[in-house]
């Protein structure tokens, strides 16, 4: 029961916010009692850091398995865009307003395991892409990776890309292209035209 009230709150804290969701909601839509939900989680508080952990792990592992793949680095970034994506519900930006506002630390713990795990994972990614030819030799892979991380954490700012104006997916697409055209050599262009092309 306890999985089952974690995936359900996660899905709703998804689609309609952290802080719009409230404990009588979830117990509403999986037909169970609030009594139940306080059984396995002592309040909203441990519901929202056990969801977020738990999507955390799931998204973690998913980037895994796309990296094991043996992608090209350059398709591998493409990849694991697509895939978290479709894991936060089309990169509604909604829900992660919500937990930095009310959440802050929840949203702030989260913040440090996602560099920890994507600011290694880029400097993998580059290192891939130098020995193959795609990036550019010159580049400081520590530096550019927080650089990276950095972008991609304040384009879910909907203060400055507020979702009425700037589509989520597009941006995040378009921030890709952005970082691999500072970075890729006249190879690596040719492999992100191509792929930019198919898409």
């Amino acid at each position: 029961m306890k999985d089952q009230i974690l995936d359900k709150a996660t899905d709703m804290f998804l689609t309609l916010g952290f802080k719009s969701v409230t404990m009588d909601d979830i117990a509403s839509e999986m037909g169970i009692s609030k009594k139940t939900i306080y059984q396995h989680f002592s309040n909203k508080d441990s519901l929202v850091k056990a969801s977020t952990s738990n999507l955390f792990e799931k998204i973690s592992c998913g980037i895994d398995d796309i990296i094991l793949a043996d992608k090209n680095p350059i398709e591998e970034l493409f990849a694991i865009k697509d895939f978290v994506v479709q894991n936060l519900k089309d990169e509604n930006t909604s829900p992660i307003y919500q937990l930095q506002k009310y959440y802050p630390r929840i949203h702030k713990s989260l913040t440090i395991k996602q560099f920890e795990k994507m600011g290694s994972c880029v400097v993998e990614n580059l290192e891939k892409g130098i020995s193959l030819g795609l990036f550019r030799k010159d580049i400081d892979k520590e530096l550019i990776s927080r650089f990276y991380f950095a972008g991609m954490t304040s384009i879910k700012d909907v203060e400055i890309f507020n979702p009425k104006n700037f589509r989520p997916r597009e941006v995040q697409l378009k921030y890709l292209e952005y970082h691999l055209r500072g970075i890729c050599t006249p190879k690596g262009i040719d492999v992100l035209t191509n792929i930019i092309t198919n898409n």
